[in-house]
């Protein structure tokens, strides 16, 4: 008798550590919930370093004109900000959108306002300026993490992506 109770003890104790064992080893890390952040906040701490000309809100019909197709996808938040003069380039869009599949639209929404801003070489680009063209399709970065997408047109694009993607760090 005694021999049966200590194999069913062993039994249910075995069965136990493989349930345990088995929950745990089905979470991923894509099923963690995205990190929150906050692209407003993120922008006030990235144009307060080093040297930005002053920018400017896009907003209503300045961004459907700057962004066509933007304003057709569900977002949580963005923040959009572009040189208040024209000659300068340098512009900041943040948009977190509420579907994944939409990064890609919106990736694709930037790299369209990259393109025309440098111009396709037959006459100008929206940029106008030769200068400016070239700050264009030089320093234009587009980077995503999660569903968030970032463009950074600036001196330091390289620097703003490495600061956005240490967001989700």
């Amino acid at each position: 008798m005694k021999k049966v109770i200590a194999l069913l003890f062993a039994l249910s104790l075995a069965l136990s550590l493989a349930l345990s064992l088995a929950a745990c080893g089905g979470k991923s890390a894509e099923d963690a919930p995205a990190k929150e952040v906050d692209l407003s906040a993120f922008y006030e701490a990235l144009t307060s370093e080093g040297e930005w000309p002053a920018l400017i809100a896009a907003e209503d019909e300045a961004l459907d004109a700057l962004y066509p197709g933007l304003s057709d996808v569900a977002v949580k938040q963005s923040a959009v900000y572009m040189a208040a003069i024209t000659g300068v380039a340098c512009e900041i869009a943040l948009v977190e959108v509420e579907n994944a599949d939409d990064v890609e639209t919106v990736k694709n929404i930037f790299q369209a306002r990259i393109d025309y801003q440098v111009g396709d070489g037959n006459g100008p680009g929206g940029a106008f300026y030769p200068a400016s063209m070239e700050a264009w399709e030089q320093n234009s970065r587009i980077a995503s993490n999660g569903n968030c997408v970032m463009l950074a047109v600036c001196d330091d694009p390289d620097g703003a992506v490495e600061s956005f993607n240490a967001l989700f760090a």
